[in-house]
Parts: structure tokens; C-alpha cells; sequence
């Protein structure tokens, strides 16, 4: 019996499918939902949620990669109308900075809502760019017919080239929100492999969980002006050891973190240990601290010695 012909090489000049990559900007005023937006557009939480606003404080990244197209979004911090802490201005700054390199624009608002902080975030948006304009908290308009006139003011503030009404909280929302994404981008090389979640560090991350649970147990209380440094980070095979300190302004704020006979903090502890064991899939010790750094927050050197970009 004769041997079947072996199969041809492919041709070396047969074209690949194109790839398509694009950062993609969510913006809006603090406390709009980009963060929860952005963690449901990656599949994992890698930006930390509260109902304070002026959470977001770095540039997250997240990456999605579906067939030929590569999603960067990334999540910024809130536009701070007051700029008179150093802290603030850093954040503008890093706003700025990435509207400055990001292909798309997703303009979040609240669905049939439109406030002065939001006509300030909206000016930021560069010119010549694709800008989808994102009706967040749909699930909390009782009259849906009042959406069409808020949505022709909306297109004459701004030339948006889609609208999406949805609410982030809904996996058939951000599932329907992708596509229309991506007819925007660009066919370029991929900048990240098909697994890649995000760019930020598992250090990073853990601080950021940490500050999270600092701010949903302490509420309004604690002014924003406090955040997390990570003295340590050891890997010892199935388990982390990890050694934190939360840092604020005064004496009063660090009563109010530590609480009565410490629970606050060994709550803030337990809750964040519980994460961080998912979030790394290993045990987690978890040592904790907190200090007085008066002004850290209109400080530049501080800012920078504490990771601020």
C-alpha cells in the first residue's frame, strides 16, 4: 500500500489574521464606576472599589484579549477639582498623561445624570479620538423615555461616536459593550500576551486590597488623605508573608483606623488576608501597622517614596 503524500508547507508569504490592540481610556468624574466597569471588562478584580469617592489613585491596567483583538483599558483616577494637595495634582497629572496616549475613550456618566464635575471630566477629552459615551446605573432609571433627551444634550456637548446605556454590575452589558469597543481598534501587534490580566504587581495589588477595606471599615470617617505601603512581601512556598503600614495624617485618623481595643484594624486585617489568600491562591500572615506622617498628601518627595506616579 503506497504512503499517503505528505501535506504541503504552508506558504511562506500566507497571510495571519491581523491583530488588532488598543488602550482604552475610561473616564469620568470620581465615583462614576469605572473601577467596578473595568474589573468586569477583565473578568477579575485587579482596581479597588468603595463608596469614597477619589479611590482610584494610580493608572490600572487591565487587558482582555478575545480572538484577534487585544482590549488595554485603563481605569483612572477621578479629575480632583481641588488642587491645591500635592496629592491631588498627581493625580490630574496621571489623568492627563494617559488621555495623552490612549487610542479609544470610554466617557462614563451616570444614566440621565450630568453635574458640573462631570462637565470638567468631559473637557479633558481629547479631540480626533473615538469616544463611546457609557450610561452607567441603568438599573436606577425608572423612565427610560427621559433618556432620549438627556442623550441628544449629551451628543451636543461632545461628538460621541457610540452611546452605550448599561450597567456594569451586568455581564450581558459588558459582554454587549466589547464589540462596540472594538471596531475602534487599531490592527497593530498585541503589547501583551493573551493571559495577561494586568501590569501591575502582585505588591501593588496587595496594598491596593488593603486600602480598600481601610476605606469601606473606617466609612466617612477617615478623610482620603491615608494610604497603604507594603514594607515587605516574602514568598515561602505555599504561603506569603506579608508586612504592611497604613499611613495617615494625624493622630486622630490613626485612633479612628485602630479603633476601640484595635478592631477596626484586626478587622481591616482579617477581611484583607481573606482576599489576599484568593487573590494569590496561598495562606497569607499578615502583619499590620499604622503611622503619622503629618502632610504626606502635599508632599512630592512622600508621594513618591509611597509609589505615586
Amino acid at each position: 500500500m503506497s504512503e499517503l503524500p505528505p501535506l504541503p508547507a504552508p506558504a511562506d508569504d500566507a497571510p495571519l489574521p491581523a491583530q488588532r490592540c488598543g488602550l482604552v481610556a475610561i473616564v469620568g468624574r470620581p465615583n462614576v464606576g469605572k473601577s467596578t466597569l473595568l474589573n468586569a471588562l477583565v473578568g477579575q478584580k485587579i482596581s479597588i472599589t468603595s463608596r469614597k469617592a477619589q479611590t482610584t489613585r494610580h493608572r490600572i491596567v487591565g487587558v482582555r484579549t478575545e480572538g484577534d483583538a487585544q482590549f488595554v483599558f485603563v481605569d483612572t483616577p477621578g479629575y480632583q477639582m481641588k488642587h491645591s494637595a500635592a496629592l491631588n495634582r498627581n493625580l490630574n497629572r496621571t489623568v492627563l498623561a494617559v488621555l495623552g496616549d490612549v487610542d479609544i475613550v470610554i466617557f462614563m456618566v451616570e444614566a440621565g445624570r450630568f453635574g458640573l464635575d462631570d462637565a470638567k471630566a468631559l473637557a479633558l477629552l481629547p479631540e480626533g479620538k473615538p469616544a463611546i459615551l457609557v450610561a452607567n446605573k441603568l438599573d436606577e432609571v425608572h423612565r427610560r423615555a427621559d433618556l432620549l433627551p438627556w442623550l441628544k444634550g449629551m451628543q451636543e456637548r461632545h461628538p460621541f461616536n457610540e452611546f452605550v446605556p448599561m450597567s456594569s454590575h451586568s455581564k450581558n452589558d459588558v459582554d454587549r459593550l466589547l464589540p462596540i469597543v472594538g471596531k475602534y481598534l487599531p490592527e497593530q501587534a498585541w503589547y501583551y500576551d493573551a493571559d495577561m490580566l494586568t501590569d501591575r504587581s502582585e505588591r501593588f495589588l496587595v496594598s491596593e486590597i488593603i486600602r480598600e477595606k481601610l476605606f469601606r471599615l473606617t466609612g466617612d470617617e477617615l478623610p482620603y488623605s491615608a494610604t497603604v505601603v507594603i514594607d515587605s512581601f516574602v514568598e515561602e512556598g505555599g504561603l506569603r508573608r506579608i508586612a504592611a503600614t497604613i499611613v495617615v495624617e494625624r493622630e486622630a485618623h490613626k485612633g479612628m483606623v485602630i479603633g476601640d481595643k484595635g478592631l477596626h484594624l484586626k478587622r481591616i486585617a482579617s477581611e484583607s488576608r481573606q482576599e489576599l489568600e484568593r487573590l494569590l491562591e496561598a495562606k497569607v500572615f499578615l502583619e499590620m501597622w499604622v503611622k503619622v506622617r503629618s502632610g504626606w498628601a502635599d508632599s512630592e518627595e512622600h508621594l513618591r517614596s509611597y509609589g505615586y506616579e
